[in-house]
């Protein structure tokens, strides 16, 4: 587990590693770099997780189990939002049920903390995650880039959680048509970092309204682009902060 600098979270937690490309908001995913960066460094989970392809890394499709991880939040007393597995997908193929429900039991015992999940296999997440306590603790949520992929927001509707939020991260095309009913909470961002691909200023507003209409509540992240420290997160002037009902300071 690490402090991060992700806006809408304090700290990432990662018993899994390695993912597969699902989709094209996997094309430039942060998580692929850092994992090449961490092989090349030595650290033995991440290693043969990424390969070359021209001169970026891409996942290879392997997934590493981290057991010893499981046991990391109890040691972390104070309470955080702990965004799990930035560096994975929880509900990928690979990644058994069993384990997937060692997951849940080690954030069942540590309620001082508040879990954020996200996955584009709202799909499996749902069937997984049915037969699994709903913890109170536990935030569901699935990744929407464009409106081809605005389906994964039916699929986590159908999973029992108290909180269900989707990030629009990259957000790569207009998703005017997005249904938030049942959504308690929406992250907006574009993509950052090489090869960032832009990110208009009306397919934001379209969010922000579907919020609005559904009283889902609004969180807009960055503009993106090749450095994002100087697009900055400010959006109509301002910085959008809002998290859902009942979230922890």
């Amino acid at each position: 587990m690490a402090d991060t600098s992700i806006e809408w979270t304090d700290a990432t937690w990662n018993p899994v590693a390695g993912c597969t490309v699902i989709s094209p908001g996997c094309s430039n995913c942060y998580a692929m770099r850092m994992a090449a960066r961490l092989d090349a460094m030595g650290v033995k989970k991440y290693r043969g997780l990424t390969r070359k392809s021209g001169k970026r890394a891409v996942w290879t499709g392997k997934i590493r189990l981290d057991r010893e991880a499981l046991g990391i939040p109890a040691s972390w007393k104070k309470p955080r939002r702990i965004f799990v597995n930035s560096m994975s997908d929880l509900f990928h193929d690979a990644v058994p049920a069993t384990f997937v429900a060692a997951v849940w039991r080690a954030m069942q015992a540590t309620p001082q903390h508040t879990y954020q999940i996200l996955t584009k296999r709202p799909d499996r997440m749902a069937d997984v995650t049915a037969s699994l306590p709903v913890l109170p603790n536990v935030w569901l949520g699935t990744s929407v880039e464009s409106a081809d992929y605005l389906g994964r927001i039916s699929d986590l509707r159908r999973v029992n959680a108290v909180v269900r939020f989707v990030s629009f991260e990259p957000l790569l095309g207009s998703v005017a048509a997005a249904d938030l009913t049942g959504i308690q909470w929406a992250i907006v961002g574009g993509e950052s970092g090489p090869r960032a691909r832009p990110m208009a200023e009306e397919w934001v507003g379209e969010i922000e309204t579907a919020c609005r209409n559904s009283e889902a509540a609004f969180f807009f992240k960055q503009w993106g682009g090749v450095r994002k420290k100087i697009t900055g997160r400010h959006y109509r002037g301002r910085t959008f902060d809002e998290m859902p009902p009942g979230a922890p300071l």
